[in-house]
């Protein structure tokens, strides 16, 4: 069974970087769209960026420029490297994946993914 695994969440202050991890169990991402969202306390679910099995890429307005989804060789570990970190960027982020052979990531897209991680803690201080 798949499994998803985030790592990397901090405490860290205005303009400082992070680097989110999320690891595959029991398959890799080879073929899979990949989902990064958050969700701050008492406010929905945001998506922040989408990397669809095409090697397309969505990124949400609030985080273009800043935010960056990679992954390693092996594809096993999906990473979201986040620089220039706002107060704004606290929440909770949760990976997701599906595998959905040519799948386009772009803002009209829309995919229910069917696996999630638990989520890791990213806190920016002002």
């Amino acid at each position: 069974e798949v499994q998803l695994l985030e790592s990397g969440g901090d405490l860290v202050q205005t303009g400082g970087s992070l680097r989110l991890s999320c690891t595959t169990s029991g398959s890799t991402f080879d073929d899979a769209a990949i989902g990064w969202y958050r969700q701050a306390p008492g406010k929905q679910r945001e998506g922040v960026v989408c990397l669809g099995s095409d090697g397309s890429t969505h990124y949400a307005d609030s985080v273009k420029g800043r935010f960056t989804i990679s992954s390693d060789g092996a594809k096993t570990t999906m990473y979201l490297q986040m620089n220039n970190l706002k107060p704004e960027d606290t929440a909770l982020y949760v990976c997701a994946a599906d595998w959905v052979s040519g799948y386009h990531c772009s803002e009209s897209a829309v995919l229910e993914y069917d696996y999630w991680g638990q989520g890791t803690q990213v806190t920016v201080s002002s």
